[in-house]
């Protein structure tokens, strides 16, 4: 029998493909209201009450989860931690809106480019998105006669990524990440104060709601990291997981058996299934650029050709979202993850 555990040690596995394929799932979910308007209804959003891309996101924060609590326990010290975070997340978000701001906006706007760059909108699309706290989604002139005006749209959830980033660091720095009772128990109440939400519908503010929400498989992700030993991977375990959540389909658990499902699942996927799936890896981690870039490559995409279906905007936007994604990786994100061993910043560190 697989335990988590075991597997979890090596980092042979199949991550960067199910990344890859959450981060496509965005994009084919996008596809719809960005042809058809606000409002489309987006793939298995009738079946299972959540669109293909809230699933998607979902499985990016399980991820993260399990990943980051599994950084912070081997880091050398809590600022290798935030250097190691700092180097993954914004130099390859701020050369994107650079060039969306930049190269894109200018290209596509109908304003003439005196009025475009004079106009404070895009230096505040700089600015708000790079602080994540109050993203800017649109650009003066930019896809203003669209059925979907935006330019920007699942970088919303950077700044959750980065709230779930600091209650691990603070659990960590609590020595919460090494009691496993009581980090679960902590987790336990996060989960109760999300069912509670779900099922009285308060008026929370929507960034308290919002972190609940991403929050929920955030903290599903750690709890599995904290008892990877104890956690096998099995098919019946994904199975009997499936199966439990369709018959809480319709009771107030069906959100967090959900989650589970999806956590499970995720983990079973990315450790089990070996052979030539793992031939992936060589390719690189596309992932986060096409997190990044697939919203206004999709809305280039109707800009170049005009009204069409969601199909066909998957199939155009497709080779504008690689394209930066790939130079991305090879030329910004692996090059700033390594600058996490590099001597001045290690010198830096140490002081």
């Amino acid at each position: 029998m697989v335990m988590l555990g075991d597997v979890a040690q090596s980092r042979d596995n199949n991550f960067n493909l199910i990344r890859m394929i959450a981060a496509l799932a965005v994009l084919v979910s996008h596809a719809y209201p960005i042809t058809l308007g606000p409002g489309a209804e987006e793939p298995l959003e009738a079946l299972t009450g959540r669109t293909l891309g809230s699933l998607a996101v979902a499985v990016f924060f399980v991820i993260s989860g399990f990943l980051i609590a599994e950084s912070f326990a081997r880091a050398r010290s809590w600022q290798d931690f935030i250097v190691a975070r700092v180097l993954r997340l914004w130099p390859a978000l701020i050369v994107s809106l650079l060039v969306v701001a930049f190269l894109m906006g200018p290209m596509v706007t109908t304003l003439f480019p005196g009025a475009y760059f004079t106009n404070p909108a895009v230096w505040t699309f700089m600015v708000k998105n790079a602080a994540l706290a109050t993203p800017q989604y649109s650009l003066p002139g930019v896809f203003e006669n669209q059925p979907y005006s935006n330019v920007e749209g699942p970088i919303w959830t950077l700044f959750y990524e980065v709230v779930c980033y600091l209650g691990l660091f603070a659990a960590g720095l609590l020595g919460l990440l090494r009691r496993q009772w009581a980090m679960s128990m902590l987790i336990a109440a996060f989960a109760g104060l999300w069912l509670l939400a779900d099922i009285y519908q308060p008026a929370l503010h929507l960034k308290i709601d919002k972190t609940l929400d991403l929050g929920l498989p955030f903290a599903v992700g750690t709890l599995m990291w904290l008892w990877k030993d104890r956690l096998p991977l099995t098919l019946w375990g994904v199975v009997g997981l499936l199966a439990l959540t369709a018959l809480l389909a319709t009771t107030p658990l069906y959100g967090i058996m959900l989650t589970l499902f999806l956590a499970y699942t995720t983990f079973w996927a990315a450790y089990v299934p070996d052979g030539g799936l793992r031939a992936y890896n060589r390719l690189g981690d596309y992932s986060y650029g096409v997190y990044i870039y697939a919203f206004p490559a999709q809305g280039l995409a109707v800009w170049l050709s005009g009204p069409m279906t969601p199909f066909e905007n998957m199939v155009l936007a497709l080779p504008l979202t690689l394209i930066p994604s790939m130079i991305s990786w090879h030329l910004l994100e692996k090059p700033a993850l390594a600058l996490r061993r590099h001597p001045v910043l290690a010198r830096s560190r140490a002081l």
